[in-house]
């Protein structure tokens, strides 16, 4: 059996997704919007069904900075699999707030598209960030993840959050720990861009060896 993995306060991590048997998990912009604010407004220890009653009565759902249950440094969602940078700020932070984001998200598609069943392929994958190399790599893996893929330019893509990081409105990802490590957001693209060339021929070599 797996063993599960053992999030650390204050330590990073790779997270990330998809749908059970590579299905789309998100088929409109509608469906993209819900994620995000699942993302904004369930990293919280309140239970969601307060959370939706607040929200539902127009009070300000969204968690401080106290009562977060990690950190949200960046991400990507694609048609059939999401990625998350993740820092935790609570113990059990991570696991508790993917309960909450799957959870909620799965009872919103499947009632808007009379799916019943999995929405996801299993629990959700971890990988833990052991160095600040690693850390920067990781997350213009993320933020260039649909270029990556060749779905769409990265800096323009809306499901993601690299915008964000070049300074257009966002859901308020915490960046500091990445964005002040360079001189301006043009350097941090700099840096993204040069690490998504390399990463799409990395990708096209491991799909010739798979063919030949």
């Amino acid at each position: 059996m797996r063993r599960r993995q053992v999030f650390a306060i204050g330590e990073y991590y790779h997270i990330f997704n998809r749908g059970v048997e590579k299905r789309k998990i998100f088929n409109y912009a509608k469906d993209y919007l819900r994620f995000l604010d699942c993302l904004v407004y369930f990293n919280t220890e309140k239970p969601s069904w307060i959370v939706n009653d607040m929200r539902e009565s127009g009070i300000d759902a969204r968690p401080k900075d106290d009562e977060r249950l990690v950190d949200l440094i960046a991400y990507c969602l694609n048609s059939n699999h999401f990625h998350l940078l993740l820092k935790q700020n609570k113990e059990k932070g991570i696991t508790d707030f993917m309960k909450k984001l799957c959870t909620g998200y799965a009872m919103y598609f499947n009632k808007k598209y009379e799916h019943s069943g999995v929405l996801f392929q299993g629990r959700f994958q971890s990988v833990h960030i052991d160095s600040n190399d690693q850390l920067l790599y990781v997350s213009a893996y993320i933020n260039g993840n649909s270029q990556i893929h060749g779905i769409a330019s990265a800096e323009n893509y809306p499901w993601c959050s690299f915008p964000e990081y070049l300074g257009k409105p966002g859901i308020g990802c915490l960046r500091d720990s990445i964005s002040g490590q360079f001189k301006n957001s043009n350097d941090y693209k700099t840096f993204c861009l040069d690490k998504i060339v390399g990463m799409k021929e990395r990708k096209k070599n491991e799909k010739y060896l798979l063919e030949n």
